[in-house]
């Protein structure tokens, strides 16, 4: 079952504007470690920091939340899969609405897709509840 749905439109430029500006103070306040070291591995720095920008915004919106009620943005975190596949993480507040959002005998599992097409970055976040065998 879907338990919850987001998506958020980054403007690519405006974050390129903001890391010029506000560099490591934004770059810290908003990303963990993993996300900063692959967008500054990245050709387009600022396009994979706006993705990522996308997707936590995009995350807070399927948590029903938005950026508020507690959550912070380095309580959701975007990392890749062997295989390029985006993956989201969510920890502190972010994990404690998963998993109050989650029925008993399920398990949540966030989808997330990046794209990019300049000027823009967007995501897309999809939490589905999975029911765990045996239970």
């Amino acid at each position: 079952m879907i338990l919850g749905i987001g998506t958020d439109l980054a403007n690519i430029d405006r974050i390129a504007g903001v890391l010029e500006r506000h560099g490591d103070r934004f770059r810290n306040r908003v990303f963990t470690d993993t996300e900063q070291h692959k967008a500054e591995r990245r050709r387009d720095v600022a396009g994979t920091y706006a993705k990522r920008w996308a997707a936590k915004e995009a995350c807070s919106k399927a948590l029903g939340t938005g950026l508020r009620m507690g959550i912070a943005w380095k309580d959701m975190a975007v990392s890749n899969l062997a295989t390029g596949q985006p993956v989201m993480e969510v920890t502190g507040w972010a994990k404690d609405r998963l998993d109050a959002m989650t029925p008993a005998g399920h398990e949540a599992i966030i989808h997330v897709t990046l794209t990019d097409d300049h000027p823009w970055a967007q995501a897309f976040v999809v939490i589905e509840a999975r029911p765990i065998p045996g239970r």
